[in-house]
């Protein structure tokens, strides 16, 4: 469906009252109220509030997009340092929230997976795209001799996503910047060593 205002209104906000509350935790009045449009709106743009879900799992991956884009394509900047970049944009993003809330889409990977397989295979298709990113960073540093030719890149970039995703989780536990420093000093003092 064509991107209008009231529709794009309706995923901004809603996402972002996802983000907060969860996507359960979300009614429709809530999201069209955030949004301003009439209820009649929402099921003129959408046929489902899971067909809206869908839609606001695209609206994180181009904010996931956005972000890498503006703090990652200077290639002058050696691929480690973007890697180290973009994961210190998010923690400052986070540490802005007080830790609440956490990763939009690891948070719906933990909240629907079980529940909805159209939400557990976009989920999947976006975590593929974010470990393929990071891989493609880890392949230009191999290229460079900033990494051994003996990491695997894949299982590596796939380590990392997870452990980035686990410690986004235990900041929201700790309500600190510890997991974030422990997962820097991990990854880039011993693993990318």
């Amino acid at each position: 469906m064509a991107k209008t205002p009231a529709r794009e209104s309706i995923i901004k906000n809603g996402a972002f009252l996802i983000h907060s509350k969860g996507y359960n935790n979300t009614g429709l009045s809530d999201i069209l109220k955030a949004a301003g449009v009439p209820k009649g709106s929402f099921y003129f743009y959408f046929k489902s509030k899971d067909e809206f879900g869908l839609a606001v799992l695209d609206y994180y991956w181009e904010s996931v997009q956005g972000m890498t884009d503006a703090h990652c394509s200077d290639k002058n900047v050696p691929p480690l340092k973007r890697l180290a970049r973009i994961m210190d944009v998010y923690h400052k993003l986070f540490e802005s929230m007080g830790f609440n809330c956490g990763c939009p889409i690891g948070n719906l990977m933990q909240e629907m997976s079980d529940l909805n397989e159209g939400f557990r295979e976009k989920v999947s298709d976006i975590y593929s795209r974010m470990k393929d990113f990071i891989a493609q960073l880890l392949a230009e540093a191999q290229e460079k001799g900033d990494l051994p030719p003996s990491i695997d890149i894949d299982s590596t970039a796939q380590f990392i996503l997870n452990s980035w995703e686990g410690t986004i989780m235990h900041m929201k536990v700790t309500k600190s910047n510890e997991p974030f420093n422990l997962f820097k000093q991990m990854i880039f003092e011993r693993i990318l060593k």
